[in-house]
């Protein structure tokens, strides 16, 4: 299905996270065909700079992050970047207005409107308001990045302000774990293999674990980091959201407004975190980071155990960990299975798990017991694991080219609603407000030690 002529504003366009993630998508669209035959791309931001200039940025920028900006594409894509400076907010648009009528005569009336804000939470409102104010509004498509607010009060008077601009179909929110090839595969395991369906429940799980820890530090996001650490940069939006995906009720279908309602029911039956629950940490060095305040208490670490009081998964802990700075990088969803009832006994603790990868193109892992071979019982883990992106004709996006080429076709599966926002704040509302201290651990480690204590009895699966 080919996209409709679009005009793409990216706001904070010469940022970290557009750097990172946005621009090198986009190239990756066009690379890949799936970008409309007519588009623009208008940069915004602050600064004075000239179109070529801009241009002379994404090519370094696509030559550090990659896809590396071969001659013939490039030049192709490079004719087709624009920048509007002067910022952009309800009282003085900038340039935009004038670029924006420059792109849309080149492209025709037709041409739809697509604005992505890779700014701040802070920004959004403000921005918000400038899309309707300046009449740049009607039939668009806005992309927020997350967190979508930083408290349940911010939430509520975000949305209050999106829906006085947008109406909601309008609105994409984008969480790029629901991009990963991996979310997608676990429905598709789950629902389409009577194996899996059978045991998806507290009947046979007796944990879920879902642990996203990094080696990187908050390089040069440290102003960003410092607002918003560990629990909203990614317990809130990437893990809740993970968590979901597993704990859901099968949809009736896996169309948009199928898998979202379920998605956000399952949210809705998330139990508030307990604080006590809840381990904090901050990494050895953190406030000698320029930027970090000396008596920072902003959290690196955090790893809580959460409770989805659902029939099929009351009584079985939802692990989930992440942090900065750890001995290893990881995206793992495992579900850790019953022992059965039967005549062989002190079983591995390590066997008898289902486990997912999250990198790249996804990963699909089984531990199983099983005899060693040799004259006695002796019992050891096997391991199976089937590497997704070797399946016949696989062709795997990265999420954010993923959900960026969702959103030209209008397509909201992947994307977040507000009546589930709401419920994540509200389970994350008793932490925010009654936050433990983050306890220090030292860089390379797994964290505070107490975080081990937290997975017990079987303790994480990484770092084991």
């Amino acid at each position: 299905m080919q996209p409709d002529p679009t005009v793409f504003v990216l706001f904070g366009a010469t940022g970290d996270l557009s750097k990172r993630m946005v621009l090198p998508a986009f190239f990756n669209l066009a690379k890949e065909g799936l970008l409309p035959e007519r588009w623009r791309l208008v940069g915004n931001g602050r600064g004075d700079v000239a179109h070529e200039d801009f241009r002379k940025h994404v090519h370094d920028v696509l030559t550090e992050f990659g896809p590396r900006p071969e001659a013939g594409p490039w030049e192709q894509f490079s004719s087709r970047l624009l920048f509007a400076g002067g910022g952009f907010d309800s009282d003085e648009p900038g340039t935009l207005l004038e670029v924006l009528a420059q792109a849309r005569r080149e492209m025709g009336s037709d041409a739809q409107l697509v604005h992505y804000l890779a700014v701040p939470p802070v920004a959004f409102t403000e921005l918000t308001k400038a899309i309707g104010q300046h009449g740049l509004a009607a039939g668009a498509r806005v992309v927020y990045e997350k967190p979508f607010g930083t408290s349940q009060e911010a939430f509520e008077q975000l949305d209050d302000v999106v829906h006085s601009v947008l109406d909601e179909p309008q609105v994409y929110r984008i969480d790029h774990f629901l991009g990963k090839e991996a979310t997608q595969d676990l429905h598709v395991l789950r629902f389409a293999n009577g194996l899996f369906a059978a045991m998806w429940n507290h009947e046979h799980v007796r944990a879920v674990q879902i642990d996203v820890p990094e080696t990187l530090d908050i390089a040069d996001r440290a102003a960003f980091y410092d607002h918003t650490g560990a629990v909203l940069d990614m317990l809130v939006t990437h893990l809740f959201q993970v968590a979901a995906e597993v704990a859901m009720e099968p949809p009736a279908t896996l169309d948009a407004a199928d898998l979202q309602a379920a998605r956000e029911t399952v949210i809705n039956a998330f139990r508030p975190l307990d604080p006590s629950e809840v381990v904090l940490g901050q990494y050895d060095g953190y406030r000698t980071t320029p930027g970090i305040a000396a008596d920072s208490r902003t959290d690196t670490f955090v790893a809580a155990r959460l409770w989805i009081d659902t029939d099929r998964w009351r009584g079985v802990p939802f692990l989930l960990r992440t942090g900065k700075r750890l001995a290893a990088a990881g995206q793992r969803v495992s579900l850790l299975l019953r022992s059965p009832v039967g005549p062989i006994t002190a079983l591995p603790s390590d066997g008898n798990v289902l486990a997912f990868s999250m990198f790249g193109s996804g990963e699909i892992d089984l531990s199983l017991v099983a005899k060693q071979p040799g004259p006695t019982l002796t019992l050891d883990v096997a391991q199976a694991t089937i590497p997704l992106s070797r399946l016949p004709g696989a062709d795997p996006l990265p999420p954010y080219v993923r959900l960026i080429h969702d959103v030209l076709l209008g397509d909201r599966s992947l994307f977040t609603r507000p009546d589930g926002l709401a419920a994540v704040w509200q389970v994350a509302d008793p932490l925010l407000r009654n936050r433990p201290e983050p306890l220090p651990y030292p860089p390379g480690s797994w964290g505070p030690a107490a975080a081990a204590e937290l997975a017990a009895p079987d303790g994480w699966l990484l770092g084991q």
